[in-house]
């Protein structure tokens, strides 16, 4: 079986030499081998130069062939390793930066208590990263739905809310979508977000508002703390202002509709690059996200004032 995985990482790399520095070992060490699987199965298996190696057309057949069969193998092993041993390593994470400011850094120090082998590589960015270029092994992303060449599993609902501080709103009482067109709204930068909203009533009835305002900015956190302030109504999700609403620090405008910049149906999805076998540290992640997001949204049911 050695013989074979050696046989596949030379041909992969078209060199002894090449394998040998991968395996920190001489590269006679490989070249032994790979002589001794020829001879085990009476045919030249590779085609030798001074500066790489080919396949012959035996070697190719036998590479068709146990590839996949070891690859297999090595995925078995995995799994059932992973039962058993405590989940290690380091972790590549990457979201927003508010929603990793707000709500992975909090989580870090439970993780940690959890899975103390577990080192964690935290890249917050507004962009969304390329999870093979950046070796990362889970993203957190917020949509609608999510595109790609990848896997994704919702951890959350989502919900938007047009939220102002209590003051704001004694000063500049609101009783219906479209008086939001004529406030001085605080408007996240995304073209989709400071141009208009959208509002859905009880009955289902769809209503869209301009809005417009001298306040332009990111991060989402940037506009949750104008909200505090009491500089304008700002539409952000519960996730980021369930605490503030809960405890009465800000207040949802119109709490009887469901309102949106883009999509009502958005939600919280774990992302990880599409592959046939979830490391163990990263499905740990991914089930205790999902169970802490899932605590604090209970936790953070708003008031409603009126």
């Amino acid at each position: 079986m050695a013989h074979l995985q050696l046989f596949v990482e030379v041909a992969a790399a078209g060199s002894f030499a090449s394998v040998a520095r991968q395996r920190h070992v001489d590269p006679s060490s490989v070249s032994r081998s790979i002589a001794s699987l020829e001879d085990e199965l009476a045919t030249r298996l590779f085609q030798r130069t001074t500066r790489r190696v080919a396949l012959t057309e035996a070697g190719e057949r036998l590479l068709a062939r146990i590839e996949p069969v070891l690859a297999e193998l090595e995925l078995a092993t995995s799994e059932v390793r992973e039962t058993v041993e405590e989940p290690a390593g380091t972790l590549r994470l990457t979201s927003s930066v508010t929603f990793g400011q707000h709500c992975i850094v909090p989580l870090l120090a439970e993780l940690r208590t959890l899975y103390p082998r577990l080192r964690f590589h935290c890249l917050f960015s507004d962009a969304n990263l390329d999870l093979v270029g950046e070796r990362i092994d889970l993203a957190i992303r917020l949509a609608p739905h999510i595109e790609g060449d990848v896997i994704a599993t919702k951890l959350i609902d989502t919900r938007y809310r047009v939220v102002s501080s209590p003051s704001y709103l004694r000063d500049n009482p609101l009783s219906a979508p479209a008086e939001l067109s004529e406030r001085n709204c605080i408007l996240f930068d995304l073209p989709a977000y400071r141009s208009r909203w959208r509002f859905r009533d009880g009955a289902g009835h769809v209503e869209t508002v301009a809005v417009s305002g001298a306040l332009v900015m990111t991060p989402a956190g940037a506009l949750r703390s104008a909200a505090l302030a009491g500089l304008g109504p700002a539409l952000l999700p519960d996730w980021l202002v369930g605490g503030d609403l809960a405890d009465g620090r800000l207040v949802d405008l119109l709490p009887e509709h469901d309102v949106t910049a883009t999509s009502f149906g958005t939600g919280i999805f774990a992302v990880y690059p599409s592959r046939a076998f979830l490391p163990r540290k990263v499905r740990v992640v991914i089930d205790f996200l999902r169970d802490a997001l899932r605590r604090t949204a209970l936790r953070s049911r708003p008031i409603n004032v009126t």
